[in-house]
This record gives C-alpha cells, sequence and structure tokens, in this order.
C-alpha cells in the first residue's frame, strides 16, 4: 500500500477484461519489492478467474515504468541475499506474465525503461503512444540489463537487443514499433481507444481457446521445427475435441455467431 493507502496495483474487471495499473506515479511506478508481489498476487488472481478474457497493464503518471527501485537498491548495497530476491521475484512477475493464461496488453504513455521495458516485452502485446520511449539503460549505471535481456531478445532482433542493451540510448515509439517492441503507435489522446478496441476484439473469442493458442505459442518457439509441428499437431487435434471448437465450426458454416462455453 502506498501513504495514500491506495493500492500499489489497481485493479478494475469490465465484459471480460481486466485492467491492472501501476499506481505508484510519485516513484516513476519503479519495481520495488512491494510493487512485484502486489502484481504478482494480482497475475495470480486472474490466472484463477474464469471470467478474464484479456487483460490489459498499463500505469498511472507520465512513467509507465522506471525499471527497479535503484534508492531501494542502494539500501541493501551489502545484501547479495536481497539482490537475489529480488531480480529472482521480478523474474517470477515476468514468467506469469507469459504464462499466464489470458492474453496481456501493454498500454504504455511515457517512459519504460530497464525492468520496465522487459515489462512490456513481456506482454503479448503492446500498444504504445507516440510519445512513449523505451531504454534499457543499466550499462550507463555500471549494472547490466541482463534480465530485461531476456524479454527483450525473445521480442527484437539479437542486433536492435543488442543496440539497446550496449549503448543504454532511449528508442522512441516509432523504432519501438519498427523493431517489433510494440506492436502499434497511437497519438496519446487515442490510446485508451486501441487499446480496449483491440482487448474487446480478443475478449469476445473462446477463453479456452485463447488459453491453449497462447500456452502453444511460446512452448512450441523454443523447439526444432519438427518437434514444434508434432507438438502443435495434438495440441490442435486435443482443441478439436473442446465444445468451443466444434461450436465455432458449427457457426461458421451455419453463418451464425457462436456461443462460447469453454471458459
Amino acid at each position: 500500500m502506498t501513504e495514500q493507502s491506495e493500492p500499489l496495483v489497481q485493479k478494475y474487471s469490465e465484459n471480460g477484461i481486466t485492467t491492472l495499473t501501476l499506481n505508484q506515479p510519485d516513484k516513476k511506478n519503479s519495481l520495488s519489492m512491494a510493487m512485484l508481489e502486489a502484481l504478482s498476487e494480482e497475475l495470480e488472481s486472474i490466472a484463477a478467474d474464469s471470467e478474464t478474457r484479456v487483460v490489459v497493464l498499463g500505469a498511472k503518471g507520465n512513467v509507465f515504468c522506471a525499471g527497479h527501485d535503484l534508492r531501494e537498491v542502494r539500501e541493501q548495497f551489502d545484501s547479495h541475499d536481497f539482490q537475489l530476491k529480488l531480480f529472482n521475484q521480478c523474474s517470477k512477475v515476468m514468467q506469469q506474465i507469459v504464462n499466464l493464461p489470458r492474453p496481456v496488453i501493454a498500454r504504455v504513455a511515457g517512459v519504460a525503461t530497464a525492468a520496465g521495458c522487459q515489462l512490456v516485452a513481456s506482454c503479448d502485446l503492446a500498444v504504445a503512444a507516440d510519445t512513449a520511449r523505451f531504454a534499457t539503460p543499466g550499462v550507463n549505471i555500471g549494472l547490466f540489463c541482463s534480465t530485461p535481456m531476456v524479454a527483450l531478445s525473445r521480442n527484437v532482433s539479437r542486433k536492435h537487443a543488442m543496440e539497446m542493451l550496449l549503448t543504454g540510448e532511449m528508442i522512441g515509439a516509432v523504432k519501438a514499433e519498427r523493431i517489433g517492441l510494440v506492436n502499434q503507435i497511437v497519438d496519446e489522446q487515442h490510446l485508451d481507444e486501441m487499446v480496449y478496441k483491440l482487448a474487446r476484439t480478443i475478449a469476445d473469442k473462446s477463453g479456452h481457446t485463447l488459453k491453449i493458442g497462447k500456452e502453444a505459442f511460446y512452448r512450441q518457439l523454443e523447439m526444432p521445427l519438427a518437434d514444434a509441428y508434432e507438438y502443435t499437431s495434438e495440441v490442435m487435434a486435443d482443441n478439436m475435441m473442446a465444445n468451443d471448437a466444434q461450436e465455432g465450426i458449427c457457426a461458421f458454416l451455419e453463418k451464425r455467431k457462436p456461443e462460447w462455453k469453454d471458459s
């Protein structure tokens, strides 16, 4: 909780869309241990929530997320145990996002740096305001962005990832879109409109199908080609047995809107 007794992560759900909002703008929504734990708890709750079809992850203020709280880090300079616990907790949250059985859309307004950039890269989709900026600037302070590198290097090409990691320089939204860090950029005034239009499009699908597809997408990425095809063939055969797949096919052939039943 903040000094204002507000949650560090605000949660709001409507029509199958759950919005999580980082709520510590006075600290640039830094990923302190408390913020990471709060975010982890919300993600765990959503994982068990059959009503949520899609998650939107945003932040209050003009900074999406400035990465780790360096003042907190400085207070624990002598504690390797704390530093390891902090980075392990951050890694846990990023994996929770990837493993969440719901698609996650990052709504990015303002700056996303270091672990904040990692947060954007870890989300399944990202929509950014045209004023958004991104960086992995750890190299500038003697602390290479090694954990942010994991998400970044899995979402943009190696050379673009290395450029960001080695220079620490800020890139704008246009370049972020060009290298694949974000899906699209829009005028900041229309950011919510575009984000929730995308969220509603996804939320209209079968939750069961979204869960199957997201899990399969990330699992097959790390497989050799033949193994990936063998795995996804099994996934599709299993998927075909689901009520929603059979309903969707019948609805398509009968030219009507499907009625999803699987959660």
